[in-house]
């Protein structure tokens, strides 16, 4: 039988929210099998608790924010994207994650310090079948025209990959690879998506801070982009880390589904507001997909019952 996973101990992290800028602790622990991915809000009088679904997400401007019912006046944890996706990196379906103020540390960036964290607490396997999303048809969203256009699809496949391309008007990141396919049963989510990090172009920065927005941000956890270089001393993670930032807040953004995908993810120019609706529009057609598990590990796809190695 393939397992549900959560984590053997609780970890620890405290940092900055990268639109808030303010303090907060995040800890991480041990949740039953059937449990899912649930953010408590425990720096309220009544702490409240916010499952991770498709539903709960109310807000996906500039990054992915949930509430609960996605009631949006409801207390809310926002940026959760990063922390989801080092879940599914990992194939983690259950844990709760206690939190300090309404959105999750930046910490570096990317997704490697969760990674890091989540591996220190050490990996458990749970007596409970791992339930997969299979995806049965092709569904498909569109928004804009012409130069605005942009889309997402969600394709039968035994398996998991995502593909995405970005196109953005600025000679520092069309010089980077501007289009990148990546398997999840290769076993190099840590290694090849990870570590890259969100960015951002001076110009929008400056208009978000105005705004309120951004307050956290620092050369410290974004790649900073003017209108003709990268301005961070250390240069790119990888040669083509601005698209694979965009994949691995596609892997957080499919996370919130509550169960990992068997499906081919394509998107062109997407983000957050995208994702969700694609994932809505699924769940929205019941012949669409089926829940699946596998009592025989080795009929599933290949790479994704082992255990994630330390990193």
């Amino acid at each position: 039988m393939l397992q549900q996973r959560t984590i053997k101990s609780l970890t620890r992290a405290v940092g900055v929210g990268i639109h808030s800028g303010q303090k907060v602790e995040l800890t991480l622990r041990p949740a039953p099998a059937d449990t899912g991915l649930v953010f408590r809000r425990v720096d309220l009088s009544q702490p409240v608790e916010i499952p991770v679904s498709a539903e709960s997400v109310c807000d996906t401007r500039m990054a992915t924010t949930i509430s609960p019912g996605g009631e949006p006046g409801g207390p809310k944890v926002q940026t959760i994207e990063h922390l989801l996706s080092a879940c599914a990196g990992l194939g983690l379906d259950n844990l709760y994650i206690d939190i300090s103020a309404d959105e999750v540390p930046v910490l570096d960036g990317s997704a490697a310090s969760f990674v890091y964290l989540l591996q220190s607490a050490g990996i458990a396997l749970q007596d409970a079948p791992k339930r997969f999303l299979r995806v049965k048809k092709t569904v498909e969203v569109r928004q804009g025209e012409g130069k605005r256009l942009m889309w997402a699809r969600l394709e039968p496949h035994h398996g998991y990959t995502l593909s995405f391309q970005i196109e953005f008007d600025n000679p520092a990141v069309s010089a980077t690879g501007q289009h990148y396919v990546f398997d999840m049963g290769s076993g190099q989510y840590k290694r090849e998506i990870a570590r890259a990090r969100t960015f951002g172009m001076t110009s929008d920065i400056e208009l978000m801070r105005s705004r309120g927005l951004t307050l956290g941000g620092s050369m410290d956890n974004a790649i900073v982009v003017d209108d003709y270089r990268v301005l961070n001393a250390d240069g790119l993670r990888y040669d083509d880390e601005f698209v694979k930032h965009k994949i691995l807040d596609a892997i957080g953004d499919m996370q919130v589904v509550g169960h990992p995908l068997l499906a081919a993810y394509t998107s062109f120019k997407g983000g957050h507001a995208l994702n969700n609706k694609l994932l809505r529009a699924l769940l929205a057609d019941p012949e669409a997909y089926e829940i699946v598990s596998f009592d025989d590990e080795r009929e599933a796809p290949q790479g994704f019952a082992e255990l994630a190695p330390a990193w």
